[in-house]
């Protein structure tokens, strides 16, 4: 699988690639070499020529911000159809104008999307009467992606290491910026 990144900000350096946060043992990519090529940008002319690298997959996964809400609507679904690419979204539901979403997977066998998974929705949780649960190229999942019986463990391990980072005079991981929004 080729993988390709996508993010706010440019990592153009091997350093600004790393992934300084918690990351499971033995899993993950914390040198950031997975991705054969970074994009960047919170402007549409960025997020098309991204969509445009022949995507066969779009995974979301990012923070809601003002930034990023309705990031995701039909110039970017019309890019993605052209490779007949499949959408899946565990960030936040209004990150994608959902209207513009069924639009797209609708049109499957005349230039849509190939299908979508979404652990997301909006609204949330999705309306008895919403057109998503009659695709037959849509799975949808409630809100549970992130759900898992090892959270809490994990939770207090990234307790311990902020508390031997405090200690220590060393950086906290998994910090929020408040200016970001994350």
């Amino acid at each position: 699988m080729d993988i390709l990144a996508y993010t706010a900000s440019p990592r153009k350096t091997p350093e600004s690639k790393k992934d300084r946060g918690y990351i499971v043992p033995n899993t993950g990519d914390p040198d950031g070499t997975f991705p054969s090529a970074w994009y960047s940008g919170l402007d549409k002319s960025s997020l098309h020529n991204f969509l445009s690298q022949d995507l066969d997959i779009l995974l979301v996964s990012v923070p809601l911000t003002p930034q990023t809400l309705h990031f995701l609507g039909a110039e970017e679904f019309a890019i993605l159809a052209k490779k007949n690419a499949f959408v899946i979204n565990i960030a936040r539901g209004s990150i994608i104008v959902q209207a513009d979403l069924i639009a797209a997977l609708k049109k499957k066998k005349q230039g849509g999307l190939r299908g979508a998974a979404l652990d997301v929705t909006d609204p949330e949780p999705l309306g008895k009467d919403s057109e998503l649960w009659d695709l037959e190229n849509v799975a949808v999942t409630p809100h549970m992606s992130g759900i898992g019986t090892a959270y809490v463990g994990r939770s207090f391990e990234i307790l311990e290491r902020n508390l031997e980072n405090l200690e220590s005079g060393r950086s906290l991981i998994n910090e929020v910026d408040r200016r970001r929004g994350y």
